[in-house]
């Protein structure tokens, strides 16, 4: 059953992406494991750091085979998040990193953290006058950073069906809007990333009732040329909330990582898609 709803989600993909996807059950005994939001891999696919949205930080080191598929996680740590001031942030959703810097996006209170250390307190980044105005619990969502150190973040919902989501970018000190993202059906933003290709993918979920659907969707920097990469089936995934874009000896490789919400019901999964270009 498995195989067939996978071999569904390859039917249903854009030429873009290749192969079928690769999902692994990411399993640890450990009560703080769980609830992962986002995730970045680095050293060639061999690490990650995730973070939950109970403000924690997982990092751990990926096992692969000759194919580059995933046969195991290991070596998994666990690292509370510092709050700016105050008490330990709630519901730490997005994350991005660059130069040894990582931002984390926080949706409870609309906001930016940066850790030169993730050990350390981070600085909170001056906000954008909307983030007051966003739903408490659907705001600051997605969060990715580009090779210039510009970030850039998106709200979960837009407010209504027909408002696109609009793309905050920080850069030089302050926010604009440089774009907004055409809503497309029920979909909401769960995640997203600036690949080395420099387009920002879009990973996006929908609740049917039965399960959850999956769309990633790219644009340019600009929002333009936009494509849809590829939809699930209900039920494919879990509630795949973290996307990082990376490159493997095929090629581009995007990494997923699902949200269980600590429920014995649900799973923690990393899925691999190969993008083709």
């Amino acid at each position: 059953m498995k195989r067939l709803a996978l071999m569904i989600a390859l039917a249903a993909c854009a030429p873009q992406v290749t192969a079928e996807p690769v999902s692994y059950r990411w399993i640890e005994d450990d009560p703080r494991f769980g609830g992962l939001s986002a995730i970045e891999i680095t050293d060639n696919g061999t690490r990650l750091t995730a973070i939950s949205d109970r403000a924690m930080f997982v990092r751990a080191r990926i096992l692969r085979d000759d194919n580059g598929d995933i046969t195991g996680v290991t070596d998994t740590q666990f690292t509370a998040l510092q709050p700016a001031t105050g008490r330990q942030p709630p519901d730490s959703e997005g994350i991005a990193q660059k130069d040894g810097i990582t931002f984390v996006s926080v949706e409870a209170s609309h906001r930016i953290l940066r850790f030169g250390d993730i050990t350390t307190r981070p600085t909170a980044l001056p906000q954008h006058p909307d983030f007051a105005g966003l739903q408490p619990n659907s705001s600051l969502e997605a969060l990715a950073i580009d090779a210039q150190g510009t970030l850039y973040t998106i709200p979960e919902r837009s407010g209504r069906m027909t408002r696109p989501f609009p793309v905050y970018r920080f850069r030089d000190g302050a926010w604009d809007i440089p774009f907004t993202i055409p809503r497309r059906g029920e979909f909401l933003i769960s995640g997203a990333d600036i690949g080395p290709d420099g387009r920002l993918y879009l990973l996006e979920r929908h609740f049917t009732g039965l399960g959850f659907q999956t769309r990633v969707r790219r644009f340019d920097l600009n929002g333009g040329s936009e494509e849809t990469l590829f939809t699930t089936t209900t039920g494919t995934h879990d509630n795949l909330e973290g996307i990082s874009i990376w490159t493997s000896p095929k090629g581009l490789r995007m990494t997923l990582v699902s949200d269980d919400n600590f429920r014995f019901f649900q799973r923690t999964e990393l899925v691999e898609y190969h993008i083709s270009d």
